[in-house]
């Protein structure tokens, strides 16, 4: 996995002040670089747009404005912004509505120290971490959204963009579910390469997150050999 050589930035979004600042006091041991934290939704949404972090870790349950809201709010924001879920809930209902609402994960608060710094690590990234046995869910939920009448707003369009042959492979992959380090290993190229092959797509498609572009692909077929 490529390594960033800048600190990454990191926002806590807990309602529960021993938590967040345990997780936050963990992060921040860790080299990651604590740019904010907040008690609950409104103030989340003001101090992340202020203090514009690389990850969001965010619980769900929070006062004044529901984590999922903060989510989507976030994100129509700053495309470029991870969500990192994490939340007591393993609820599968939870689960879709984060991801629906743009969250690039969705981790149990029963996760170790170390799983959780990984997960924010690689959800710097841009892989989609998620507490084992969530990820199989989600994947289903994408196919199950797929296969309703709800194109993405290029689906038919005669000047669709193409894309080139490597796009398409690396689109393919990410539609079964492999993170970008697994088809780095696959495809024998780099983390880094395949970030940018996945960015690029976004943009050729005007799409804005991984949750669209796995859709896009599973309508068209491309999760299927």
């Amino acid at each position: 996995m490529t390594q960033r050589r800048d600190p990454i930035k990191v926002m806590v979004v807990d309602d529960h002040p021993m938590w967040r600042d345990a997780v936050a006091r963990d992060l921040a041991e860790s080299g990651f670089e604590l740019v904010a934290t907040a008690g609950d939704g409104d103030q989340a949404v003001r101090r992340a747009k202020a203090a514009a972090p690389d990850v969001l870790v965010l619980d769900l349950n929070l006062p004044a404005r529901p984590g999922v809201q903060v989510c989507k709010e976030l994100v129509a924001h700053n495309p470029a912004l991870r969500v990192l879920v994490l939340s007591a809930s393993g609820e599968h209902a939870d689960v879709l509505e984060a991801v629906k609402s743009g969250a690039t994960g969705y981790l149990l608060k029963s996760a170790s120290t170390a799983e959780l710094l990984d997960a924010v690590r690689r959800t710097a990234v841009g892989d989609a971490v998620f507490t084992p046995g969530l990820a199989g869910l989600v994947l289903g939920e994408y196919r199950r959204l797929a296969a309703e009448p709800a194109p993405a707003p290029d689906a038919g369009r005669p000047g669709a963009p193409r894309l080139t042959e490597r796009e398409t492979e690396v689109l393919r992959l990410v539609a079964k579910g492999l993170s970008y380090k697994q088809i780095a290993e696959r495809l024998v190229i780099s983390h880094r390469t395949v970030q940018n092959h996945v960015q690029n797509t976004l943009g050729k498609l005007q799409l804005h997150n991984r949750v669209e572009l796995v859709r896009y692909a599973i309508e068209r077929g491309l999760d299927e050999e």
